[in-house]
């Protein structure tokens, strides 16, 4: 019934004459649209009784409650998220979609919620690789599509394929390879799982991503209205306790 109630308050919103993904829409429907994966450890998943949960999936829930809307999660693949808001399948994506010029050139952001550095990753008793130049001879742990690859790769390594962090930690953990450059929010969701396993960060590249919350272009209430729960939230304590549950760590910064 509930969930009846919002498909119908949208429909009102929309024949209102209210601009598709605007505040104006979303307050009238009483419900924030939020495209997201589900399938993005520790982002966006589903835990062992088919809950969705992850970071993002709660930084959803706490900004729509600070809207005074019910959030109510649409999920779809990667590759369509952004494609789906342009579609207005969805008010908003929270799914750690990276602030690019090109992006914000066909959408707005919110202010970063969420900030990650390239890291370089080797086995705890590893003394001779202390900076991204001692990659230089050595085989890194990649996807070889990924900037993380590019970035070992100019800095002279070997790349040894893999499908992602988890097998490129496995392999620097079995010898099979020398390091990986990989994220720090992965290595801080793995270290928090598995606190015993021999490996540790060496250098961290200067550069951060930062990531936000996108919406349709022309949206400055929006806009300002989630950048105001997202201070809100970081005021109150509530993205503190998100981020520890997630990481053991601030990821803000």
């Amino acid at each position: 019934m509930k969930r009846m109630f919002i498909l119908a308050a949208l429909a009102v919103s929309l024949a209102s004459g209210a601009s598709a993904g605007s505040l104006k829409q979303i307050e009238a429907a009483k419900a924030l649209r939020i495209g997201t994966e589900g399938t993005y450890a520790p982002f966006t998943y589903h835990d062992a009784s088919g809950a969705l949960v992850g970071f993002d999936v709660e930084i959803g829930l706490a900004v729509a409650k600070r809207l005074g809307v019910e959030p109510v999660f649409v999920e779809g693949k990667w590759d369509g998220l952004i494609a789906g808001l342009a579609a207005d399948r969805y008010d908003t994506v929270i799914n750690q979609v990276g602030i690019t010029e090109e992006r914000k050139a066909r959408f707005d952001f919110s202010d970063p919620y969420i900030v990650s550095k390239a890291v370089l990753i080797v086995k705890a008793d590893d003394a001779a690789i202390k900076s991204f130049a001692d990659l230089k001879g050595k085989r890194a742990a990649q996807s070889l599509t990924s900037n993380y690859g590019k970035l070992a790769e100019g800095a002279g390594a070997t790349l040894v394929g893999t499908d992602g962090f988890d097998q490129s930690i496995q392999l620097v953990l079995t010898g099979r390879a020398d390091a990986t450059i990989n994220d720090n929010l992965s290595f801080l969701d793995f270290k928090k799982q598995k606190p015993d396993a021999p490996v540790k960060i060496v250098a961290t590249q200067d550069e951060a991503a930062a990531s936000g919350i996108i919406v349709q272009k022309n949206n400055p209430e929006l806009v300002a209205a989630i950048n105001k729960a997202l201070a809100d939230i970081k005021a109150d304590g509530t993205y503190a306790k998100i981020s520890q549950t997630y990481f053991g760590a601030d990821v803000s910064h």
